[in-house]
């Protein structure tokens, strides 16, 4: 049998140098540095991007109060021009009548109301007024039975334009 020497290396004290251990301390510290400079780089993008506030008030749109009415009986679904820009409609399911709307509608923007009654049937009236003057009314009766009312608002005016020489 053969015995071997073994040879038994002490570990030193310090398996790195001073140097990585200082660099690894000063870590957290290099990490909130990166993380401060890009935060601030995000907002200052954020701000070029969403093109700065000038502190000028939105451009208000004009708009015309219209009067959408539906009365009479039955189950209705309700559907009517509301208040958004875009144009959208809102509709109201299984509306108890009567019922009323007052919306300001933007110029430009067809004011309508249309009713639908459910497969029981009825009897449903709509109607619109703009600007308190009545435009139009229309009647629905039957299962199913549909009626409409639309009214025509003007364009906006456009801006006036400044003077020459002003």
């Amino acid at each position: 049998m053969t015995t071997g020497t073994e040879e038994r290396v002490e570990p030193s004290e310090s398996a790195e140098p001073a140097e990585r251990r200082r660099a690894l301390a000063d870590r957290p510290g290099l990490v909130a540095a990166v993380v401060l400079v890009a935060l601030c780089a995000g907002v200052v993008v954020y701000g070029v991007l969403r093109g700065g506030d000038k502190g000028e008030p939105a451009a208000e749109v004009p708009t015309a109060a219209v009067t959408y009415e539906v009365t009479g009986e039955g189950q209705v679904d309700i559907t009517y021009q509301g208040t958004s820009e875009q144009g959208t409609a809102e509709t109201v399911t299984r509306a108890e009548l009567p019922w009323r709307m007052e919306v300001k509608v933007p110029l430009g923007r067809t004011p309508v109301v249309s009713v639908v009654l459910g497969s029981a049937g009825g009897h449903a009236k709509c109607a619109l007024a703009v600007k308190g003057r009545h435009v139009q009314s229309a009647t629905a009766d039957g299962a199913y039975g549909r009626a409409g009312c639309t009214g025509v608002l003007p364009s906006p005016s456009p801006s006036p334009s400044p003077e020459p020489g002003a």
